[in-house]
């Protein structure tokens, strides 16, 4: 008989948000006077990271960044908040999806504009290193369970796209 490792209790999707926030400054912008993508990619991978710890109660580790889309720039001075929740999770992986929004420095009044979005896949790990079992989220809202039903349909899309490639270079 083997013993398996339990799969803690689920947790509501409210559980999992963290929100990060930080304004840009001159070390984070390029040649255009825009802040890197990649110092947003940082801050989204943080973020994420975040929630998928804090659902999965342990070590969680990127396994892939799914999409990310920048929709406006970010400048130096503004405000920036990346807000992370956990999407859907399986047996050992977790989708968290991320919007980053921004307060203008120049017109704080204003509403804040989402610069970002992104999807991200984590794996719960042990000490080793090696996947655990992660426990289920439970969506809330019908916004939770929307969130829930396209996590799945990413996730059937990256696994189409994986054995599709792995049959080609089979071929």
């Amino acid at each position: 008989m083997t013993d398996h490792p339990a799969v803690p209790s689920g947790k509501p999707t409210s559980y999992s948000r963290v929100t990060l926030s930080r304004i840009m400054t001159a070390v984070d912008v390029n040649l255009y006077g825009t802040v890197h993508g990649g110092v947003l990619m940082k801050f989204v991978d943080d973020v994420a990271g975040a929630a998928a710890a804090r659902h999965s109660g342990g070590t969680a580790v990127t396994a892939s960044i799914d999409e990310i889309v920048f929709s406006e720039p970010v400048r130096v001075g503004d405000l920036v908040h990346a807000h992370a929740q956990v999407n859907w999770t399986g047996n050992t992986s977790m989708e968290v999806g991320v919007r980053v929004v921004g307060e203008r420095w120049d017109s704080a009044e204003d509403e804040p504009v989402r610069v970002a979005t992104a999807y991200l896949v984590f794996v719960g790990v042990d000490v080793g290193g090696a996947p655990r079992a992660v426990r289920p989220v439970l969506p809330e809202t019908p916004e939770d369970e929307r969130r829930f039903r396209e996590a799945e349909i990413r996730r059937a899309h990256r696994l189409a796209r994986r054995r599709a490639i792995q049959a080609h270079r089979a071929a």
